[in-house]
């Protein structure tokens, strides 16, 4: 059995902790806690609304000086002449639910929090949000802007210094082939960040994990001039108290600060030692894992329905494992794997950085100029949300929505086609980037035709599959009959 479902299969235990149903979750490897000395970036992106989600990648774009980029709520920066390339998740519509990979192998996702800041209105108030604050704009910015993850992290700083937080909180995952960063931001203009260790693993929840810090040393931890001396002000930590300072106890709402169970779940997996539930001591930031972890193991780590995967309650929308591998190449040693709809039901494929287009069953054609702006987000077309069997992401929720009528009963069959077909594709992982890493000192364009070519035939076998599991179980007719 492959070991991308042993876990799904083999694990039961659902913690009921409070946790948000429809809040993401991550988990992040550093490059010497990897089997391929990748830095590995996991992540579950849930909702509660039904959704639709579109893929695809949008290349360099240039820009017209002096020109100004748009926020979403009023506020306006400075255009740089170029924007780097990325492949793109974009939920449309949504605030907080988009993930992105440069052509640096700049990867970001963001997972809900929630901070004991006063309200929107309040900070704007007092000056503490200006120009309308910053929210959707800080994943783009990144992607269209940060070279590594450490100018990813200090670009997020410097823009939430700048304009302030619109919402109540977020963790902020960034990585890239040499190290990964923990970013948590808290309504208003504080921030804090953190490095992974090179040589361990790090699982988010929808809860801030960063704890006790040491700005004395930046290469590791970072945060906004005056984290501490408003905490202190605002009666969240006392000095006096002799106890050091710890951001998550200090801003974090006080009913969130107990151990979290998907966090608890996931090191467990992780780490191979079982605990106690719930445990004494509070959560560790980071794991040192029991063996290299692989893609598999992520996905493994992302799937199972005991820890912080909640597929179950038809909240994921996707998962995703950006596999940024250093040595090579960025646009063919960094690969963007995600799954179509929830990740139980779906298979993992690979798109490389390099691919210059995804298939327009994923993602609907466009100016890319128009693709990116605001309106377009937030004012999509409403017909990309009717179902339309044609498309990749229908056709995986059709699957689910069949599956889900008898699920003991048929998501074996589900599985077993899905972890042969992952199999397959991690073995010709290694003969196509073999053949992409031949031409590229000569020809790159060819190379990055064949990896265009290769992800987009498999993504096409991952809907023809659909389809015939589908078929498999009963002839549909429509959603929800």
């Amino acid at each position: 059995m492959n070991d991308l479902w042993k876990v799904l299969l083999g694990s039961v235990l659902i913690l009921t902790t409070g946790a948000a149903a429809s809040a993401c979750d991550a988990v992040v490897v550093g490059r010497l806690a990897s089997a391929d000395g990748s830095v590995l970036l996991g992540h579950n992106e849930e909702n509660a609304l039904d959704r639709v989600i579109e893929f695809r990648k949008i290349p360099r774009l240039r820009h017209d000086l002096p020109g100004k980029v748009n926020l979403k709520r009023g506020g306006q920066l400075d255009a740089v002449p170029e924007t780097w390339a990325f492949l793109w998740s974009e939920n449309p519509g949504l605030e907080y639910s988009d993930g992105y990979l440069n052509e640096w192998g700049v990867a970001v996702v963001s997972i809900q929090c929630t901070s004991r800041e006063d309200g929107y209105d309040a900070l704007v108030a007092r000056g503490e949000i200006r120009d309308g604050g910053i929210g959707y704009m800080l994943r783009r910015l990144v992607a269209e802007r940060a070279r590594s993850a450490r100018e990813g992290m200090e670009l997020i700083g410097q823009l939430v210094e700048r304009f302030g937080y619109a919402d109540s909180g977020r963790t902020y995952a960034l990585a890239d082939p040499q190290e990964a960063w923990v970013v948590e931001v808290v309504r208003g203009r504080r921030w804090v960040a953190q490095r992974v260790p090179d040589d361990m693993v790090v699982v988010l929840p929808a809860r801030h994990v960063i704890g006790e810090i040491d700005l004395a040393d930046p290469a590791n931890f970072r945060a906004s001039p005056d984290l501490i001396r408003y905490a202190t002000e605002r009666g969240w930590f006392a000095p006096s108290s002799g106890r050091p300072f710890n951001f998550r106890l200090a801003y974090q709402t006080p009913d969130r600060t107990a151990p979290e169970g998907r966090q608890f779940r996931g090191q467990e997996i992780v780490s191979g030692k079982p605990g106690s539930w719930p445990p004494k001591q509070a959560l560790t930031f980071a794991v040192r894992p029991r063996k290299p972890l692989s893609v598999a193991d992520v996905a493994a780590v992302l799937r199972d329905p005991g820890g912080i995967a909640a597929f179950f309650n038809k909240t994921t929308q996707e998962a995703a494992v950006f596999q940024l591998r250093p040595g090579i190449p960025a646009e063919i040693g960094c690969v963007y794997w995600r799954t179509t709809g929830r990740p139980d039901i779906s298979v993992l494929t690979p798109w490389h950085v390099a691919v210059t287009a995804t298939l327009e069953m994923y993602a609907r054609r466009g100016d890319p100029q128009r693709l990116v702006s605001l309106e377009q987000h937030f004012q999509a077309p409403a017909e990309i949300f009717q179902p339309d069997f044609s498309r990749a992401w229908w056709k995986f929720k059709r699957l689910a929505e069949t599956v889900d009528r008898s699920y003991s009963a048929r998501i074996g069959t589900v599985q077993k086609s899905w972890s042969a077909m992952e199999a397959s594709l991690l073995h010709e992982q290694t003969r196509i980037e073999a053949e992409a890493l031949s031409l590229w000192p000569s020809d790159p364009n060819a190379a990055r035709a064949l990896l265009t070519r290769f992800c987009a035939d498999r993504a096409k076998n991952a809907c023809d599959e659909a389809d015939k599991l589908t078929e498999t179980f009963f002839k549909p007719t429509s959603i929800g009959r």
